[in-house]
């Protein structure tokens, strides 16, 4: 069945793919973005692009606005559109803390909000919010950012039991490593927010190491394999509430699930030096 759907953070990465997966395989995509001019392959394609900004509430209504303006319906919410921040939690500003909230979560909700009534309606609907293994598992200097991820479980989670009696169903996706660009500004961001800190020897460590990991020979997983599985979760009949997909996504998770909180912290900040 053909669904009409809305992708955001589609510019790039996990929502492009996304994007352009959800196209091939037939329905009805708006892709929305900051970045209007990176989503030509997607107009292309035979899909939709929209001008974004998350920050902007005006934004928000006028794209779930335009779907229904011209479907008449929606039928997918995939909240894929984030920002994040590394820096030790005494040295990052809270207006910074602020904007990864407002991104990753509050977006998000309005989004919910704006689409759910349609929902509702038509007695039907997919809300995919693009989460994290940072969602369950937590490394030092990036507080903000996992903060964002728990937050959004823990919200997501309680909406999937609000919703369900109206026929809706809310999926998370716990990608892992994703070669994306998503972290480009990783290492930047440690050494220009906690670098000359107290925390600059551990700053100078993960930014050394973040360079490694995300850089052209990163082990990371192309963005398509996280596409390929939200594909499938907005074809299911009942699709599962997670998704654990990508590199060490699974690793990682077993191993915070299993060892005790001191041990694993042990693992990630040896991991980190």
């Amino acid at each position: 069945m053909q669904k009409v759907v809305l992708v955001t953070g589609a510019s790039a990465g996990i929502g492009k793919a996304t994007a352009l997966e959800l196209i091939r395989a037939g329905h009805t995509v708006y892709g929305a973005a900051r970045r209007l001019g990176r989503m030509g392959d997607i107009r292309e394609a035979g899909g939709h692009a929209l001008a974004m900004d998350a920050r902007r509430p005006e934004d928000l209504e006028r794209a779930v606005g335009t779907v229904i303006g011209e479907q008449g319906r929606i039928d997918v919410l995939i909240n894929n559109a984030g920002t994040v921040l590394h820096g030790a939690a005494e040295d990052v500003p809270l207006d910074q803390a602020r904007d990864q909230f407002e991104v990753n979560v509050f977006a998000p909700a309005r989004l919910v909000q704006l689409v759910l009534p349609h929902l509702r309606e038509q007695g039907s609907g997919t809300i995919v919010n693009v989460s994290s293994v940072g969602g369950e598992i937590a490394l030092p200097l990036g507080c903000w950012y996992y903060a964002t991820k728990h937050a959004l479980e823990a919200y997501s989670d309680s909406l999937r039991m609000e919703v369900e009696p109206f026929g809706i169903d809310v999926v998370i996706i716990q990608p892992g490593i994703i070669r994306t660009g998503f972290e480009d500004h990783t290492a930047r961001d440690l050494r220009t927010i906690s670098g000359t800190t107290a925390y600059g020897e551990m700053a100078e460590a993960m930014a050394r190491r973040a360079e490694a990991q995300l850089g052209d020979d990163s082990q990371g997983s192309d963005p398509g394999v996280v596409a390929a599985v939200i594909r499938r979760a907005v074809e299911a009949g009942k699709p599962e509430t997670r998704y654990v997909v990508g590199w060490m996504a699974d690793q990682l998770l077993e191993l915070n699930r299993t060892l005790p909180d001191r041990e694993f912290d042990r693992l990630v900040t040896n991991a980190a030096k």
